[in-house]
């Protein structure tokens, strides 16, 4: 599968710009700003904890930055992201998009991402990736590795230029794995994937980095949901239980 899944980002990277899901028509602010009010109005709708874990819908996603400080300077450089129903993963419905970046980053950080100053210099506008960004992952609930840094980063950047409060459910990867491996101490993705035996081809590119992490999300809740556990409301019930033990 992960060959399956190296091979069609390849392809997506030959054949497309790399802004693979951006808008070829920019929106109004005011479309922009309805568009978000009808997500964040579906957000409150939504019963996520009690949806069966095998039909609830996942936005696996990863962010390239600049830095860690987005209240500093540091900006998106690109989105990653790929959708997942319960455990398959959609391999074929993913976003990629890099940003415009302002303030160029270190050459440290573009040797780390394969990013080149052109392909930041010509990137659409932060306003115009997040708006495609939104509409992609609509109401679905959000999950990343290290999930503090995107969650830190789409609320600023979703304030500065939408004025509005980034209101998604985010999940950081260690949901699971406090429950299907609790006395394992694993940090980085490429630990993770090792424990795993998830190969990784490429690291640090958003997309490549959101595939990776939705295989590692999907090893997870398959053997969350073999332990017994049907909903989110159970995993939150079980390790709200185990903290106060």
């Amino acid at each position: 599968m992960i060959n399956n899944m190296m091979q069609l980002v390849k392809q997506l990277s030959n054949k497309l710009s790399p802004n693979v899901y951006t808008s070829f028509q920019q929106q109004s602010d005011t479309a922009r700003y309805s568009q978000l009010r009808q997500i964040q109005r579906e957000l409150k709708q939504e019963n996520v904890l009690d949806c069966p874990l095998s039909e609830l819908p996942f936005i696996i996603f990863d962010l390239e930055t600049s830095g860690f400080y987005p209240d500093k300077g540091d900006c998106i450089l690109s989105i990653g992201a790929v959708k997942m129903k319960g455990c398959e993963i959609l391999k074929e419905n993913i976003f990629y998009s890099t940003v415009k970046c302002n303030k160029m980053p270190s050459a440290t950080i573009l040797e780390l991402t394969n990013l080149s100053i052109e392909e930041l210099t010509d990137a659409p506008q932060l306003i115009d990736v997040l708006s495609d960004f939104y509409r992609f992952i609509g109401h679905s609930t959000l999950v990343a590795h290290h999930a503090h840094h995107e969650k830190k980063f789409m609320s600023h950047a979703t304030w500065q230029t939408l004025r509005t409060t980034f209101q998604h459910r985010i999940l950081d990867t260690s949901f699971l794995m406090k429950i299907v491996t609790p006395n394992e101490n694993m940090i980085t993705l490429d630990e993770c994937c090792a424990f795993y035996n998830i190969p990784v081809q490429t690291r640090h590119h958003a997309l490549e980095d959101a595939l990776l992490t939705a295989q590692l999300w999907q090893r997870n809740l398959q053997l969350v949901k073999d332990k017994g556990f049907d909903t989110l409301r159970d995993v939150y019930a079980y390790l709200a239980k185990r903290s106060n033990n």
